[in-house]
């Protein structure tokens, strides 16, 4: 019997930007509460793990890399234009979620967990941030967990095509644009429309450059988009991962595009989230052994996050 590997710990935790801010430390307190709950059968909980400074340096500019590490000593010194700002011992949190999606990763292609258990799903609720850019942060975004997690999967294990879903209501920017020429990165992103919310990216007519034009998807929605706007419109990324037969997918599954998010404006409810899971679920059985690894994202309002991930995670859980 095949088991989801869940990451959940008080390191994961101190990537958090304080009471008063959006991503607070609180929010993976409020998925696993509601993940406990339920008690869902084949999950195996995990402790974060702590990923070296290399880890960073494989996807990040050193310059960028040193200016967290100063910053992390004090806080309190913006590493983008506002929305992100130091906090004291960000450089170290920053990489217990690196970490623990590189985890998830080994675990993944490995198909096994530290204990020896058959795993062939993982979940890491703090990873997937995905505004990153090589040179600096951006949406609350220190290191880019997912662009380090591809470069890895590729140098550490041979996986080339790979392909990436975003269902969060922010376009993933910061990795669109630094595997926008990558034409075995195939990634699909349905969001916010930019016109309305940031970063401001991610129109229907950006499918990629050069050998890599048709490898990249994106579907705005006008604010107020449901469900029903959400599944008809993801029949379009199921027949694009479908199509590009990739040998390990990630899902960026942020929790922000549910209703009632204070800093969005789409209207899903989590069946939009379970929806996705059960499609990229199959399709990862289909394509790749199983090789599927989801990552918590944005989302701010904590029963959204409890409901929303709660939903991915007995998705991957349920017997095919």
């Amino acid at each position: 019997m095949c088991q989801t590997a869940v990451f959940f710990g008080e390191a994961l935790a101190r990537y958090g930007f304080g009471s008063s801010h959006p991503w607070g430390s609180d929010r993976i307190y409020a998925f696993w509460s509601k993940l406990q709950s339920e008690n869902i059968d084949n999950i195996v909980a995990e402790e974060p793990e702590l990923a070296g400074e290399l880890a960073a340096l494989s996807f990040h500019d050193k310059e960028y890399v040193e200016l967290v590490k100063a910053a992390s000593k004090h806080g309190g010194v913006p590493l983008d234009r506002g929305d992100t700002p130091a906090f004291k011992g960000v450089f170290e949190a920053s990489l217990y979620v690196v970490g623990t999606t590189l985890a998830a990763l080994d675990m993944v292609v490995a198909g096994r967990d530290r204990a020896d258990r058959k795993v062939e799903h993982a979940f890491n609720p703090i990873g997937g941030l995905h505004h990153a850019r090589r040179d600096t942060a951006g949406g609350f975004c220190v290191f880019n967990d997912i662009g380090v997690a591809i470069i890895a999967a590729r140098k550490k294990y041979g996986l080339k095509r790979i392909a990436y879903v975003d269902i969060e209501a922010h376009h993933g920017d910061g990795v669109f644009y630094e595997f926008e020429d990558d034409p075995l990165l195939f990634f699909a992103d349905i969001h916010e429309d930019g016109r309305y919310l940031y970063p401001g990216t991610g129109s229907a007519g950006e499918t990629g450059t050069g050998h890599a034009a048709g490898t990249k998807l994106n579907i705005p929605l006008k604010p107020e988009a449901t469900d029903d706007d959400f599944i008809a419109a993801f029949g379009r990324i199921e027949q694009f991962v479908d199509s590009c037969k990739p040998e390990l997918i990630i899902l960026q599954c942020g929790a922000d595009s549910l209703a009632g998010d204070p800093i969005t404006h789409l209207r899903y409810t989590a069946k939009a989230h379970r929806h996705a899971a059960d499609i990229l679920h199959r399709l990862s059985h289909k394509h790749c052994k199983g090789r599927i690894l989801a990552l918590g994202g944005g989302g701010y309002n904590r029963e959204n996050i409890g409901n929303a991930w709660t939903e991915v995670v007995r998705s991957f859980a349920a017997m095919l």
